[in-house]
């Protein structure tokens, strides 16, 4: 069995407000596996990308992680210092963010963006880093001579790739991917998402996917964590989630989608808004949208329940 390579206990993080702390995390526990592709999906609000932050501690201000552990190779991230953490992020763990565009600096190369990762954080000559940035971009497939151009000079697809290579410069250990094909054709998010899938099994570090594409996410995890209004309500081999998934709000994030098979089944979408954080229901936070609550759901929250080897569901109607 793949040994953890980060074991998130019991995080909880929260959005400082006028009127009280907001939960956005709530006491997640969370393992991801050495060299695997963990897929995080949930809608808008539902804790991804606070996740990915608070692993990085990047949380900008209101967002304030006020308990747990995460512990990355024997080390627990949220009790580094400033020193550990610098040495910690890009060479051990790295994150690509969700627009490229946005993400990278419009007044500089994207050979410079490059070199300048690899001075910060590597011993090596100017010359040295320039060459390896170019053998980066010949890594995502995209030709050296353009380490001169500009962000606006490239595409969508481009940006995203030249990302990927910021975040493949160290050869980390984990690599974050925050919606790493938003506002991309079809097309072009097939091809980043296969390059991604390419080089981690060529280089072994281990991928956490977040995005709100269940069926995308399904076709390229080995395993699959569902968010729901900041608590973790199913994980499990993306296999069993495709076929067989034990949590309603899983379930319906894959009636969402439309079948592209001829005669296929008509997209069902999910009743109701998404739960507020301000003032979450009671019990089972799902509840409130679910066709199958029972009389428990609203009155008790659902504990983790065993469906199988890796397969746990948060629900009542579990088993």
């Amino acid at each position: 069995m793949p040994e953890p390579i980060i074991e998130i206990r019991d995080l909880c993080v929260d959005y400082v407000t006028d009127s009280g702390p907001v939960r956005a995390i709530d006491r997640l526990n969370l393992v991801v596996e050495s060299g695997e592709v963990l897929g995080i999906a949930g809608e808008s609000g539902s804790g991804k990308t606070t996740l990915a932050k608070a692993l990085l501690r990047i949380l900008p201000p209101p967002a304030v992680i006020t308990g747990g552990e995460v512990i990355f190779k024997g080390r627990d991230i949220l009790a580094m210092d400033d020193e550990e953490l610098r040495r910690m992020r890009w060479r051990e763990i790295s994150m690509v963010f969700q627009s490229a565009m946005d993400a990278l600096n419009p007044v500089i190369s994207v050979g410079e963006q490059i070199t300048d990762t690899l001075l910060a954080h590597d011993e090596c000559s100017a010359e040295e880093a320039r060459e390896r940035a170019g053998k980066l971009l010949d890594l995502v497939g995209i030709p050296r001579d353009r380490l001169g151009s500009y962000a606006h000079q490239l595409s969508g697809g481009m940006r995203q790739r030249v990302g990927i290579a910021i975040a493949l410069a160290m050869r980390p250990s984990v690599v974050i991917l925050d919606e790493p094909t938003t506002a991309l054709d079809v097309i072009v998010e097939r091809e980043i998402l296969e390059r991604i899938r390419e080089l981690q099994r060529e280089f072994g570090f281990a991928v956490i996917f977040i995005t709100h594409d269940l069926a995308r996410m399904l076709q390229v995890s080995d395993r699959v964590a569902v968010f729901y209004a900041a608590r973790l309500v199913e994980v499990g081999p993306a296999g069993e989630l495709r076929g067989a998934p034990r949590h309603p709000y899983t379930e319906g994030l894959l009636q969402a989608f439309p079948s592209v098979k001829p005669g296929g089944r008509e997209p069902k979408s999910i009743p109701g808004q998404p739960a507020s954080l301000v003032n979450p229901p009671s019990g089972c936070r799902f509840h409130p949208r679910c066709e199958r609550a029972i009389e428990i759901c609203p009155k008790e929250e659902p504990g983790p329940t065993e469906i199988g080897p890796g397969h746990v569901a948060a629900c009542h109607l579990a088993k």
